[in-house]
């Protein structure tokens, strides 16, 4: 199968159909829940169940495509030719899906709609290996318009970072459709902590104790499903850090509402074309 067929059906199925952990999260939600807050849940699953039979996208708001290109130090790699085939796959993808069109250009004037879902929000990074590896992200903005940064004093530490997260959470309330996912990225610059809040929702491993922790002090606010009250305001919370300057403590979290729609494609060996 090349290259774009494969990208095409990874962000049309991602559109429609959750993954299994985030599957297993919303399960297990519901049947800790009661009253206002399971039917809440309940419809989000029969939502699933339906965009899987129908096959269409289980939200009307199909996102903002975000793309996270790792590529291996000893991969073959063309980027003009990378960048195209990510450009052709995903206005592919968004018909075949029936997605959504909202991205406007002119942002502060007419906000006319381009018309294809693109461009694309696409960054790239080195890594080891030969492979290329696109993560691919499909972002909604009622969760987005909910994201923030908080650059934290050095000392604040690691209290510091959760009551952040606390707080911005608390401020966001029920506009990010809870249950929730959590990105957080912690450390770099302003600008890269907020990227590490969206590659940290590709991360691979157990939670951590402070993940973990997160997760529980922002479920003690009581949000809950649809904002109804409840055990089960965040779902999971993934975290990335990285070295910082003496002097600060950046703090980055991206808000995933419960449609958890994310995927990755592998390009063995690079991609230059063939």
């Amino acid at each position: 199968m090349k290259a774009e067929e494969v990208i095409v059906d990874a962000v049309v199925e991602a559109s429609r159909k959750l993954g299994q952990d985030a599957m297993k999260a919303l399960e297990k939600a519901y049947g800790e829940e009661e009253g206002n807050s399971k039917v809440v849940l309940k419809a989000i699953l029969e939502n699933l169940e339906l965009s899987g039979k129908l096959e269409i996208p289980l939200c009307q708001d199909t996102g903002m495509m975000w793309c996270w290109a790792e590529i291996g130090r000893n991969a073959r790699v063309d980027l003009v030719k990378l960048e195209k085939l990510l450009e052709t796959s995903l206005a592919k993808a968004f018909r075949k899906g029936f997605f959504r069109t909202s991205v406007v250009k002119d942002v502060m004037g007419e906000r006319n709609n381009t018309g294809d879902n693109l461009p694309a929000v696409i960054n790239y990074s080195l890594t080891s290996g030969s492979d290329i590896t696109l993560h691919f992200l499909l972002k909604g903005f009622g969760s987005e318009n909910c994201s923030s940064v908080r650059m934290l004093n050095p000392t604040a530490g690691k209290e510091g970072v959760i009551e952040a997260v606390v707080d911005i959470m608390k401020s966001a309330g029920a506009k990010p459709c809870p249950p929730v996912f959590i990105g957080v990225g912690v450390g770099g610059t302003m600008d890269r902590a907020a990227l590490m809040s969206k590659e940290a929702f590709f991360k691979r491993g157990k939670e951590s104790e402070l993940e973990r922790e997160i997760k529980e002090r922002v479920n003690a606010l009581s949000i809950g499903p649809g904002g109804m009250g409840g055990k089960n305001s965040c779902l999971g919370v993934y975290l990335k850090e990285e070295p910082t300057h003496i002097a600060g403590l950046p703090v980055a979290v991206t808000v995933n509402c419960w449609a958890e729609r994310k995927t990755e494609v592998i390009l063995v060996g690079g991609y230059d074309g063939d």
